[in-house]
């Protein structure tokens, strides 16, 4: 136990020292306003891009699933925990994704760790984004893959790689974010799919941060006029927790490789479902985000005033990154915007690359443009001028 304990206090101390421990400070959230440390701030840091998890028709169709159904699912989906709910949020996610099935996970995290290990394994290939989700890289290492990583948004370094390391592998699987977490920006998806059909790869994108916001609601598969006709993405993961509002992971495919998923993912069997009412609040955003898709345009369109206050690159999704580049330098000046009544975090390694801390800007419909022209002025005059 000494040892243990000592192992524990000398990791913290050495994060500590790098202004790298982290602690989850109480939040308490309404709408885009937070109350934190007896303060209250207007929130450009939450993920809720929508603001559906506060919407009367989510939170009533919460309400009364819990009333039928109870709290808790009780037990596995493959138990007893496949309550009637599912099947139509399923039917809905593919729909919504234009695929043939769906199937529901604990988390969006559950679903990577589970989704890669599924259809990868010693004998096969994983190339990725090098910037992928945390848990792409952990569903990859469990595969027992070879894992290849390419330069950040460079299909010619995955196709760089897919040549070189293809031939001798049995299968092979091109794995991204659709919308990157922490730099906004957007996969190169067409030039992937033409990737992974040259060289017989599966392409898996994981549009946590599309879905809801971009591409009509639809994601990060329907942007650029591809609404009609999507980009071949044949494997479209996904979370519930973002601009859904509620919680889980999804991956949108085939009937055949669902059929796998609910047979094979260790996380789909081994998980408890999920409670009634957060899939009954997911099947009601869902309702949200298909009849008003001007309502989900909001957020790109929120983050590009932002952008075009500053004179940055126009912002291709709902998160905008302010490089700061020192960790310390990075906390301050999330400090600064706190002292003025916004709640901006700043990221720090190992979230993104050592030496590129920042602030990470998330805007929601809800968000006032008059309050995003007085933010950019602060970002503009506390942060960029340092």
């Amino acid at each position: 136990m000494r040892s243990l304990e000592e192992f524990a206090a000398d990791k913290l101390a050495a994060l500590e020292r790098a202004q790298l421990r982290r602690a989850p400070a109480v939040t308490a959230r309404t709408g885009i306003w937070v109350e934190r440390d007896g303060r209250r701030l207007l929130s450009f840091s939450c993920n809720d891009y929508l603001n559906l998890s506060q919407h009367p028709q989510v939170i009533a169709a919460a309400i009364d699933a819990t009333k039928r159904y109870g709290v808790g699912a009780g037990a596995s989906r493959l138990v007893t925990g496949n309550h009637p709910l599912y099947a139509e949020l399923e039917t809905r996610l593919a729909r919504l994704k234009g695929t043939e099935a769906a199937c529901v996970f604990g988390s969006g995290y559950l679903a990577n760790t589970g989704i890669i290990p599924a259809l990868a394994g010693p004998d096969d290939l994983i190339v990725m984004d090098e910037l992928s989700h945390a848990c792409i890289h952990a569903g990859a290492k469990l595969s027992g893959a070879e894992i290849q990583r390419y330069r950040h948004g460079d299909p010619s370094h995955a196709e760089e790689i897919l040549g070189a390391h293809r031939g001798t592998k049995k299968r092979a699987l091109i794995a991204t974010d659709g919308v990157f977490s922490m730099d906004g920006d957007i996969a190169p998806l067409a030039a992937l799919s033409q990737l992974a059909q040259r060289f017989d790869a599966w392409l898996l994108s994981d549009d946590a941060h599309g879905l809801g916001v971009i591409g009509g609601g639809r994601g990060s598969t329907f942007v650029n006029g591809a609404a009609h006709s999507p980009i071949q993405v044949p494997l479209q993961m996904g979370t519930l927790s973002k601009a859904v509002g509620a919680y889980g992971g999804y991956l949108c495919a085939s009937n055949a490789v669902i059929d796998l998923m609910r047979t094979r993912a260790r996380t789909f069997i081994y998980s408890t479902g999920l409670p009634p009412a957060v899939v009954a609040a997911a099947i009601a955003a869902l309702d949200v985000i298909e009849r008003d898709p001007a309502y989900a345009a909001e957020p790109l369109r929120k983050a590009r005033l932002f952008t075009r206050a500053l004179n940055l690159p126009d912002a291709q999704s709902a998160i905008v990154p302010v490089i700061v580049g020192d960790t310390a330098a990075a906390l301050a000046a999330s400090d600064r915007l706190c002292d003025n009544g916004f709640l901006v975090v700043a990221i720090r390694p190992p979230t993104v690359p050592a030496g590129t801390a920042r602030l990470r800007f998330a805007f929601t419909a809800p968000h006032d443009d008059s309050d995003i022209a007085r933010l950019a002025e602060l970002v503009r005059s506390h942060v960029l001028r340092r």
